[in-house]
């Protein structure tokens, strides 16, 4: 098989844009290390106490270079309780939800919400994704927005009814007719 010096143009581009590839994932692991993990701990530190929203930060780093950052709500009993026996009940807990900025396997970072969930009342949300970020993107104004999204959705949450129209529903007409077609009237005779 002969080659030409296109194809293996084309075939040297692809490879070097893997090595690339290979080269931004260390950096981005090297940045997170040396000091995105710690920014992320500093901008969640300071949106908390400046708000006034109380929550503590864990660093999970069972993984090398699959760490996270999480900003999390706690849990608490949520006021509901099932009978164990004997006139005895068990508080159902509630975990109020989570901020976490994952390190994803090529180093890049994962924003995602974790919702309140009632153990035992159904079935948690799947997390929420807010973006995925190279380290160098990760700026001050993005922990505010995110921030600001986390809360406006676990209010959501516990403000939940069902007194929100349906998406395909506007006052007054629905929008989401059969697509039936019009019968012709019968001729008159």
């Amino acid at each position: 098989m002969a080659l030409n010096d296109q194809d293996l143009f084309s075939l040297q581009r692809k490879v070097d844009r893997y090595q690339e590839v290979l080269h931004n994932t260390k950096r981005y692991r090297e940045t997170w290390q040396q000091s995105l993990k710690q920014v992320i701990i500093d901008q969640l530190t300071a949106l908390s106490a400046s708000s006034g929203l109380d929550g503590t930060i864990e660093v999970r780093s069972d993984i090398a270079n699959l760490e996270a950052v999480t900003f999390s709500l706690g849990s608490v009993a949520s006021g509901l309780s099932e009978p164990v026996g004997n006139g005895i009940k068990r508080d159902l807990i509630k975990n109020n939800g989570n901020l976490i900025y994952q390190q994803l396997f090529n180093g890049k970072v994962l924003v995602l919400i974790n919702f309140p969930f009632i153990e035992k009342y159904g079935q948690p949300q799947p997390p929420k994704t807010i973006a995925i970020y190279r380290p160098e993107e990760l700026k001050e104004p993005y922990f505010l927005r995110h921030m600001e999204t986390f809360v406006a959705d676990i209010t959501n949450w516990e403000d939940y009814d069902d007194d929100a129209p349906e998406p395909n529903q506007r006052i007054g007409f629905k929008m989401n007719f059969d697509k039936e077609t019009p019968r012709r009237p019968a001729p008159e005779e």
